[in-house]
């Protein structure tokens, strides 16, 4: 990896203060590329009068967990645990015959497996929510391996990005072998990158510096150290479910994108070669949508307006987000609470793109 450490950014803090009020209570950004590494933060953890947001401020990293998922399952396929084209029931038995059971680990991490966009597993759980015991855990796998999207004609040329694929292939690989799966993704992303991200569990949350996501009767008050997505609750606690769970910093996820990049280049074959990373990242047919990963849109991205065509990443629900520009050797990474004190907030979506460009200008000039 590039990076030893990161500098303060001015010109970053600046964005932030000014376009975090009313979208985020507090947020961090980190960017490495070819003039360096820089970082910065604003806000208050949770409201005004609260402690101040720092560069240890803890985030619920939302759904950039997925390509961490994504990851450690092609650590796994390296292991020789399975094939991307194993059949999901192979590994999950108890989804039996399910349509989802039927599709190949691949189909259902790239968002091909013809799965509905979110159904809630947690529907007639009792209020506030809690963990599920292991016959609630099974029915609600199953009734996730069955939830198709309508009108489904071709699912490899029609993707729809959906959680439930994760969850079960989460589920799947701890089946396999990677009980608990934290641990596991503990051991063959975050450890041989030197990140500092993890479960609530691993990390101990909450803790003082832990940033809080939603006020919510449904989860009994105030979320904070604990995953904010309901399904993922309800399925791991404070564990990592396939699909959220993980927490950290922004300056985590710009040395994951940092790996990342050193991977395509083939200087990781000890962790993953370019190969092996090639089949998360190459593009599919009917969109964005790769595995573990997303594109983007030219002229019409999140990632901003100064990446290149060939940029990939992932976005959030909290608030989060990671982008690798493999033409420029660059990746900027955002990280807010954007969920706190309610979903309903949806500013964040104005002022991504307005973030990552500064990111990008901070370290491409």
């Amino acid at each position: 990896m590039r990076v030893q450490g990161f500098e303060w950014s001015d010109a970053l803090a600046r964005t932030l203060e000014q376009h975090l009020p009313g979208a985020a209570p507090g947020g961090q950004v980190a960017a490495i590329g070819p003039r360096g590494a820089w970082h910065a933060h604003s806000g208050h953890v949770s409201g005004r009068g609260s402690a101040l947001v720092d560069d240890r401020t803890v985030f619920d990293l939302a759904s950039v967990t997925k390509p961490v998922l994504a990851l450690g399952v092609a650590r796994a396929v390296r292991r020789g645990w399975f094939e991307w084209r194993t059949p999901l029931a192979d590994l999950l038995p108890s989804v039996g015959d399910s349509p989802a059971g039927r599709a190949s680990v691949a189909a259902l991490l790239s968002h091909r497996a013809g799965l509905a966009a979110h159904i809630e597993l947690f529907a007639g759980e009792p209020t506030p929510l809690t963990p599920m015991d292991d016959p609630s855990r099974v029915r609600a796998l199953r009734v996730a391996a069955t939830s198709l999207r309508p009108q489904v004609t071709d699912p490899n040329s029609e993707p729809l990005y959906s959680d439930l694929g994760y969850l079960l292939v989460g589920a799947a690989m701890m089946k396999a072998g990677a009980d608990p799966l934290d641990e596991y993704l503990d051991a063959e992303v975050s450890q041989p990158l030197g990140l500092g991200c993890g479960s609530a569990r691993l990390l101990g949350l909450p803790t003082t510096n832990t940033a809080p996501t939603e006020r919510t009767a449904r989860r009994g008050g105030l979320v904070c150290g604990a995953v904010h997505d309901e399904n993922a609750w309800v399925l791991a606690g404070s564990g990592i479910a396939g699909h959220a769970g993980l927490f950290g910093t922004a300056k985590d996820l710009a040395r994951l994108g940092d790996a990342l990049l050193d991977a395509q280049r083939g200087h990781r074959p000890d962790w993953l070669d370019a190969d092996e990373l090639a089949v998360l990242l190459r593009t599919r047919p009917g969109g964005t949508l790769r595995l573990g990963f997303d594109g983007i849109t030219p002229g019409a991205s999140s990632a901003g307006s100064r990446c290149s065509p060939d940029t990939f990443g992932h976005l959030g629900f909290t608030g989060t987000s990671l982008w690798c520009d493999p033409r420029a050797g660059a990746v900027v990474a955002l990280v807010t609470n954007r969920v706190h004190p309610t979903r309903e907030n949806t500013q964040i979506r104005r002022i991504r793109p307005l973030i990552h460009d500064a990111a990008w200008g901070a370290v491409l000039g």
